[in-house]
């Protein structure tokens, strides 16, 4: 007997634990996903998200059974687009407005604007794509400007593979790429306070380190302070550079590694299509699910960031 299609109770401040570019529950990238947040203080928002200590948390509301408008908080900040949110996004949607249904696509709506994203059931987990549009690339930084990242980053220019540029590439948020060899991923870790403004510079908000031979990659928030466990926005940008640089052939799926240095490996798989839009893909388990007891709306009056 098949399941009937659901509606959200508006009232009802509903959250979902998922992990997402996990190969089962407890693996991958840890997410909160909150359904309808209308109205919501984005101070709570904040709040919320660092209560759940997680490196970021999705806010959902003006849900329909096509999609929702969404924002993305770190514990820092709000960001106007994310990957791994936006895909563990999609399968609460599936799992809570279609449980019976084997696919759905939705349009999640971000600040940096609609976002197709579909999802598959795969018995008790999901697996959700997500089309990250044509990558845009940057100039590469002057070696004045590259060289104090790279000390950030316990990195020097001889860490730089030969014949390999560092750049800005972006699917919705800008990563400046450092291309280095395993052992130079290894020892990889941010120091220091200014990282933030350093990449501002040169048109970046974050860097990610690419191992492009083992297509393993990291990052972090800009003061080290949390290392991410699997990066969905950061993805499409280092499948771009792998295929620039002709380390893979277009069409044919790059497989990333990523959260192995924080203990928590996980998996992401990115395709350019036929039109050279990037299709960043992953598994969705769930882990738990509830209400929210507080009133975001009433708890704001009181507390303050």
């Amino acid at each position: 007997m098949s399941l009937p299609e659901s509606d959200l109770t508006k009232t009802q401040a509903i959250l979902h634990h998922v992990d997402v570019f996990a190969t089962g529950p407890l693996t991958g990238n840890g997410l909160t996903v909150f359904l309808n947040a209308e109205s919501w203080p984005p101070a709570m928002m904040q709040r919320l998200t660092q209560e759940m200590k997680q490196f970021e948390s999705i806010f959902l509301s003006e849900i329909t059974p096509h999609g929702a408008t969404a924002r993305i908080f770190t514990v820092e900040e709000e960001l106007p687009f994310a990957g791994h949110p936006l895909l563990g996004a999609a399968a609460v949607l599936h799992r809570s407005l279609a449980p019976s249904a084997e696919r759905r696509s939705w349009v999640l709506r971000p600040p940096h604007g609609e976002i197709s994203v579909s999802s598959i059931r795969r018995g008790d987990h999901f697996h959700c794509e997500m089309n990250q549009g044509v990558p845009a690339f940057g100039v590469a930084p002057a070696p004045s400007a590259l060289a104090p990242i790279l000390a950030r980053l316990s990195l020097r220019e001889a860490d730089l593979l030969s014949g390999l540029p560092a750049r800005v590439v972006s699917t919705g948020l800008p990563y400046l790429i450092i291309p280095v060899g395993a052992e130079a991923l290894a020892r990889a870790a941010v120091v220091g306070s200014d990282l933030e403004g350093l990449l501002q510079a040169e048109g970046a908000k974050f860097l990610l380190v690419l191992d492009v031979a083992g297509r393993e990659m990291r990052t972090w928030d800009n003061l080290g302070k949390v290392e991410d466990v699997a990066t969905g926005s950061a993805a499409g940008p280092a499948a771009a550079y792998l295929l620039r640089h002709g380390f893979s052939d277009p069409g044919t799926p790059i497989h990333l590694a990523q959260g192995r240095f924080a203990g928590r490996p996980s998996r992401l798989r990115v395709e350019e299509s036929a039109a050279g839009h990037l299709l960043v893909s992953g598994e969705v388990w769930p882990v738990s699910h509830g209400t929210l007891d507080l009133n975001p709306m009433s708890s704001s009056e009181t507390h303050t960031v």
